[in-house]
């Protein structure tokens, strides 16, 4: 491969590396793929954000949530912007910061709902394929690998069992939450029910994801072990790229 060739490297022309990350709600994506986006010298790109962000707005707008006409006209009229931040990306909708606005659970379940209609994911999809056409980035949500990015150089697809990722999630609620460990485990099983059986593009993985299962696996050895399947792809596509940094 002549130095024109190299996908790593970033002062070449031509689209650089996609790691796309898809699992289910809980399973830990975001903090894989923030880890593997500052390792790696990526731009993390968290796509659930864009559903949520999309969800705000259809709140605040009042529309039935379960009717796909009201919300596939609004998102024709709606943008959505990720923009790189410390420890997260800038959430622009319509030019308005809502990063702070979007991460409380009525958005998020707004999202869930939403999300399940062809036109609100094929709108995203195309916001996302734009964000992340030029590569050099770490994509994750639950359609990564098969829809919005089907030729990412590396796919992980993470998982765990319910009962373990809805008892993170639950820890993740703070002190003196407002729900029992028992309903953070059956709104994420509900949620795995709508995300895997909907009619477009259910989640699944990808036919050459690699599994990364974390049921039994601290953080630490699910950071080491994601990282380890990226670092194993940059070697196989440049031996110069163990070193570090890869595009």
């Amino acid at each position: 491969m002549s130095a024109n060739e190299n996908p790593l490297s970033s002062a070449q022309p031509g689209r650089k590396i996609i790691v796309a990350i898809d699992g289910p709600a809980g399973a830990g994506k975001s903090t894989i793929a923030r880890h593997l986006a500052r390792h790696f010298g990526l731009l993390n790109l968290e796509t659930g954000a864009m559903y949520r962000a999309f969800a705000l707005k259809a709140l605040r707008m009042e529309l039935p949530l379960d009717k796909s006409e009201g919300l596939a006209s609004l998102a024709t009229e709606t943008d959505i912007r990720l923009e790189p931040g410390e420890d997260e990306n800038r959430v622009l909708l319509d030019g308005e910061d809502v990063t702070g606005l979007i991460r409380n659970q009525m958005v998020t379940d707004a999202a869930s709902r939403v999300s399940i209609f062809p036109a609100i994911r094929a709108r995203m999809v195309s916001l996302q394929q734009q964000l992340g056409s030029g590569g050099g980035v770490v994509m994750e949500g639950r359609d990564i690998g098969t829809v919005v990015f089907p030729h990412a150089e590396v796919k992980i697809f993470l998982d765990a069992a319910p009962e373990v990722r809805g008892l993170r999630r639950f820890d993740q609620l703070g002190p003196a939450p407002a729900v029992q460990p028992e309903e953070v485990i059956r709104d994420l099983r509900a949620r795995d029910e709508r995300d895997r059986n909907r009619a477009d593009s259910p989640l699944k993985p990808a036919a050459d994801a690699v599994l990364l299962d974390s049921t039994s696996m601290t953080l630490e050895e699910t950071v080491a072990a994601a990282e380890a399947i990226v670092a194993a792809k940059l070697d196989r596509l440049d031996p110069r790229s163990r070193s570090g940094k890869c595009c």
